[in-house]
């Protein structure tokens, strides 16, 4: 009768076989954690940007031009908050629509302020890096102004990123390959069972 003898691979090809599916479960576990907070930062800034301006009262406009720049760059979202109009002081800063033909929305800081008896304030405003006052003076009649709160830096140059033709369009051929692969898969599924 023979006997048989079992080999082990030597210690160091043990434990090498032993650590590689351990290091693929930790690189798992990191890619887990890395897409469960990207989707969580994707849910809460579609809540603070889609839902809480609704629900909270605030503001969102994306800064364009660089006539804030230093407090204010191109591509910062600058959140604003209603405040009472009889309360704008001299270095508020302001989104509202310029008093020019195309009402175009603009946020600059107030550099005078003048009170109505009729309940009005007009006020002159600059933008930080112009070297000279707006052309316009702007009358508030409203009982409310936007006043700019807080300034997250960046952000804006996202949201126009994702509003651009070619990841709207991307997206959408993106959803329509992804229903279809899905759609396939179900049909080889079920052939198969």
């Amino acid at each position: 009768m023979t006997a048989h003898v079992l080999e082990l691979p030597p210690f160091t090809a043990y434990a090498r076989h032993r650590r590689e599916p351990q290091a693929r479960a930790v690189v798992r576990r990191g890619l887990s954690a890395l897409a469960s907070v990207a989707l969580l930062a994707a849910v809460v800034g579609f809540a603070a940007l889609a839902i809480g301006p609704h629900v909270l009262g605030y503001r969102t406009a994306v800064m364009l031009t660089g006539s804030m720049t230093g407090t204010i760059d191109p591509g910062d979202l600058v959140v604003s908050e209603p405040i009472p109009a009889d309360e704008v002081e001299v270095g508020d800063i302001l989104t509202f629509r310029a008093p020019v033909a195309d009402q175009h929305v603009e946020t600059h800081r107030v550099i005078a302020v003048k009170h109505h008896a009729d309940g009005s304030v007009m006020v002159r405003t600059q933008g930080d890096a112009n070297p000279g006052p707006d052309p316009w003076r702007a009358t508030i009649t409203d009982s409310t102004v936007w006043k700019t709160e807080h300034v997250v830096p960046m952000v804006g140059d996202v949201i126009r990123a994702l509003r651009s033709p070619v990841v709207r369009y991307g997206a959408s051929w993106v959803a329509l390959g992804a229903a279809l692969l899905l759609g396939l898969s179900l049909i080889w599924r079920s052939d198969k069972e």
